[in-house]
């Protein structure tokens, strides 16, 4: 990687109205510069604004020659990898939506966002989920085009059928033939939520709404065109793509795609990059690399962890541990909080590096207002508010009221600014990963087990789900006659390696549809019921989550221990 010259890193962005302007400025720029590096066989190669300039127009060609026209919806089902990029700027240069799906999802919900989207090209890295997917999508299925970006599936219907590189070699880059003049109102992009409560619903993004955010973020967080920055949360959540993405092109400085989880500190050995954005799990890992080592007071280990040249790192998605600020702190390492949602492209607060205060998620960004309602509820108004909820108007008028997005999150605003989130005002799981689950849709399917009366699904700030269980009396009493376990008491009944294998094997079968994160990694049989004596059901019987939690707080406790 050769050094930057920071006299090309501030072109005139007066009137850059979209992300394809953004880009495209940047490339016109910055020429032959190195952007972006990715891994290649046994090394990291680069490649220049230049160079990816030309790769996104041929893209843009091959996705005209596909039928994409302006308006349409897009969807890209893949790990991040250097084709992500080229197809989300290249469907925005045609003028369409940028439609990403989790590549984690299963095969189910990944359906129900096909069909709900109207897709009619969907770009797939993987065979094998698009075997899974085909009986699930019922009519829909010959409507839409696959583009595959590696190999083909071993399927006897080749009709819409294309490999992305055979389609590539038999096209010649045109910009001028498929460059559509979108608008800042237009939208960019669809990104679909968790889903609170029934299915999850697609967040429309506009240009403005993306463009407003990159530059708000760099406002008062400046990126230098020395910096590299490191990418590994996956571009399918709005966090990295806005922060690492867009906040790249914007800035100029250079970027790097981790190969995956499992190599991202021999990625920070090699490459050693100055930026890093990533969710509070992995900041909590580096602390327990550090301290399996014994190693969290020696000056300069977790700068040596990440490679030697690590200037800044921002985390987002949920709560930092107080153990990680305070490595952090001692380490000299600036760890930036911020605080947003998919709603709202995704930033409405960060800190900086002259303002960050320990405990909240700082200040908002600029032409972002926010207020606590009488209820603690967080509002917040701006051009970062979403365009709506696709196809979806009784749910986009229910959270924006009056112009002010409701979060469904509670805080405080301190006299000179800084927010700091209290709770949750929806019943919402954040994990430590960033992952945002609705623990009432697994609770119902859990319930569903014939095994199980009541179910109670925890997992805020962890880094998985858990549960704690009350077990059918009347059922579980016949599996142990049936299967001549010996137990004396509901008590060791509740902890007999048979019985809880018996539990596991059910969650395993029931919860199979469900996304790896959605998934009960532990949980806990209780030999008692939550009730309505101790304040843990309503008169309606319904969960009380806050008592719950304390109640049960040494099995808790215990559970995530074990």
């Amino acid at each position: 990687m050769r050094p930057m010259d920071s006299s090309h890193s501030t072109p005139d962005w007066t009137n850059t109205k979209t992300i394809v302007d953004l880009f495209f400025r940047r490339v016109d720029h910055c020429g032959d510069r190195e952007a972006l590096f990715f891994r290649s066989g046994e090394s990291f190669v680069a490649v220049s604004w230049q160079t990816l300039g030309e790769e996104v127009r041929r893209t843009a060609s091959m996705l005209v020659e596909l039928g994409v026209q302006p308006g349409q919806h897009v969807i890209q089902i893949s790990e991040n990898r250097y084709e992500w990029i080229l197809f989300d700027l290249a469907i925005q240069l045609c003028g369409a939506v940028h439609v990403p799906i989790h590549a984690t999802l299963s095969a189910n919900q990944i359906a129900f966002q096909i069909i709900d989207s109207g897709a009619q090209l969907v770009i797939l890295s993987s065979a094998t989920l698009y075997q899974e997917m085909r009986p699930l999508l019922d009519d829909c299925f010959h409507n839409i085009r696959w583009l595959f970006l590696d190999v083909l599936p071993q399927t006897s219907h080749s009709q819409n059928i294309y490999l992305r590189h055979e389609l590539a070699d038999r096209l010649a880059a045109d910009r001028k033939s498929y460059e559509h003049q979108a608008s800042e109102n237009d939208a960019a992009t669809i990104l679909y939520t968790s889903g609170t409560t029934g299915e999850p619903k697609g967040v429309v993004l506009t240009h403005d709404n993306l463009i407003s955010n990159t530059f708000g973020i760099l406002t008062d967080n400046r990126q230098e065109p020395e910096d590299l920055r490191l990418s590994l949360l996956p571009w399918s959540h709005i966090f990295a793509r806005t922060c690492d993405i867009y906040c790249w092109i914007a800035s100029g400085c250079q970027l790097a795609i981790a190969e995956n989880r499992e190599k991202i500190l021999d990625n920070c050995r090699e490459l050693k990059p100055t930026l890093l954005n990533a969710v509070p799990y992995f900041f909590d890992k580096l602390y327990q690399t550090l301290a399996d080592k014994d190693a969290t007071e020696t000056p300069g280990s977790l700068n040596q962890l990440l490679g030697g040249r690590i200037r800044v790192c921002c985390s987002g998605g949920a709560a930092l541990p107080a153990h990680v600020e305070e490595l952090f702190s001692h380490q000299q390492i600036a760890l930036l909080s911020g605080y947003g949602l998919t709603e709202t492209s995704p930033v409405i607060t960060i800190s900086t590096l002259k303002e960050n205060r320990r405990g909240t998620v700082g200040k908002p960004l600029r032409d972002v207002e926010i207020r606590i309602a009488a209820d603690g509820e967080i509002l917040t108004r701006g051009p970062h508010i979403m365009k709506g909820y696709y196809n979806n108007p009784i749910a986009t008028t229910e959270v924006i009221r009056d112009g002010w997005l409701h979060t469904g999150d509670l805080g405080t605003l301190s006299d000179d600014g800084y927010l700091t989130i209290t709770g949750r005002k929806k019943e919402m799981i954040v994990l430590s990963t960033g992952k945002n689950v609705s623990p009432v849709n697994i609770e119902l399917m859990l319930v569903d087990i014939p095994l199980i009366l009541r179910a109670f699904v925890l997992g805020n700030d962890r880094s998985s789900l858990a549960a704690l269980i009350v077990p059918n009396p009347k059922v579980l009493r016949g599996e142990i006659i049936h299967r001549s376990i010996a137990v004396s008491s509901p008590e060791e009944a509740c902890s007999h390696p048979q019985i809880m294998e018996l539990y596991r094997s059910a969650l395993a079968e029931r919860l199979k549809t469900l996304a790896s994160h959605e998934q009960i990694h532990k949980f806990r049989l209780l030999d008692r019921d939550f009730n309505t004596e101790m304040g843990e059901l309503t008169p309606t019987l319904k969960l009380r989550r806050d008592i719950i939690r304390k109640n049960f707080e040494v099995e808790i406790s215990a559970m995530y221990a074990s």
